[in-house]
């Protein structure tokens, strides 16, 4: 679908920000890019992405609104277009995210559907702030906040059909509330928000653990085994970021910010779309990307990566292994998608060794976003 073109070019750009961020050499050396690495990736690729699926599941004309203004604005954002302009674009797709759940939430109202909503109202409201002028590393929470909810009202709804406790939505719903929470708080009383939020993110990855269907899958084969791989070490890697956040509060810089940020936006979020690239995407793209043993080799180079980044550069201060990992971790993307769009394009050849196991886990009645 066109309206992923952007998303691709957003991450691209992205990553050729981290390489310069990182030190060393880049295919387009334009430092002006570092600024933008953040919202490139969250709301240029992500969001993108995210968007496109929820229009797609909406099933409107206008719902593309929200992927066509996300895409939009990070392409203005590599111009010499005013950031404002691009800033504004971003506030217009993260209101139309926001409205896609309404028809959604008429639909099919379930808890699932409200915590992918709060996930778009944090994210209309950090869109609202990078407008304003408040910097990325104040924004983190916010941005966060997004994706998490997101996964996680996706993961609710996987999990729902077998939910057998009466109590599990309920605490889903509680658990959503202190992220908004946490969140609020990191930018009025960041010694207290973040401690929160750090603390909500650490309910949230027990609920997961409690009730998630990977937790069953894991030890299926094919790709229900893949995803479940996937899901529970981004699960490890969110309670990384919620551990920093418990014990050393509003971190804005430095080796716990560098921590922070990449055990969440890698190591969850981009686990997470690895684990769910060959359910969701078939509906975008309506083209069958079928698993393949071979997409085991990025998601093992991603966390084995971000481990040696985290504990070799960021806790142990060595750069050569900071930047090691950081390039590793732009590979392991890059390399994702080479499989991913191979996947795509020889789809109708399924590897025989996954023939009968590639029924994912159960698919909702609509796409959910990764």
């Amino acid at each position: 679908m066109l309206l992923l073109a952007p998303g691709g070019v957003a991450l691209l750009a992205g990553l050729d920000a981290a390489l310069l961020l990182l030190g060393v050499g880049a295919p387009v050396r334009d430092l002006s890019l570092t600024s933008l690495h953040g919202v490139l990736m969250v709301l240029g690729f992500v969001g993108t992405v995210v968007s496109v699926e929820r229009a797609v599941a909406l099933g409107r004309t206008w719902g593309f609104l929200a992927p066509a203004a996300l895409g939009g604005g990070a392409i203005l954002l590599l111009t010499p277009a005013p950031r404002d302009v691009g800033a504004v674009l971003f506030v217009v797709g993260t209101a139309a995210l926001v409205a896609v759940y309404l028809p959604l939430w008429r639909r099919n109202a379930q808890p699932a559907v409200l915590v992918q909503a709060a996930g778009g109202v944090l994210a209309l409201g950090g869109t609202g702030l990078w407008l304003g002028g408040v910097d990325v590393p104040w924004l983190l929470p916010w941005l966060v906040g997004f994706l998490v909810l997101t996964i996680a009202g996706e993961r609710l709804e996987l999990a729902h059909v077998a939910l057998t406790d009466p109590r599990a939505q309920p605490y889903a719903l509680g658990i959503a509330g202190a992220v908004i929470l946490g969140t609020l708080a990191t930018l009025l009383w960041p010694q207290v928000g973040y401690p929160l939020l750090g603390l909500a993110l650490a309910a949230l990855v027990a609920w997961l653990l409690r009730y998630d269907i990977a937790m069953k899958t894991v030890r299926a084969s094919g790709l229900p085994r893949f995803s479940a791989a996937c899901l529970l070490a981004g699960y490890a890697w969110l309670t990384v970021t919620a551990l920093i956040w418990v014990v050393a509060g509003p971190v804005r810089s430095g080796p716990l910010y560098d921590a922070s940020v990449h055990a969440v936006l890698l190591g969850f979020v981009i686990s997470m779309i690895m684990a769910h690239a060959p359910i969701i995407f078939p509906a975008v793209l309506r083209r069958p990307l079928p698993y393949r043993p071979a997409m085991y080799a990025p998601a093992i180079l991603l966390h084995a990566s971000l481990a040696l980044r985290i504990i070799g550069g960021d806790a142990r201060g060595v750069d050569a292994l900071l930047q090691w990992g950081g390039v590793l971790n732009v590979a392991a993307l890059l390399a994702f998608v080479v499989v991913a769009a191979g996947s795509v394009l020889f789809g109708s050849r399924p590897d025989r060794r996954t023939k009968g196991t590639s029924a994912p886990e159960p698919v909702p009645q609509k796409a959910e976003a990764p």
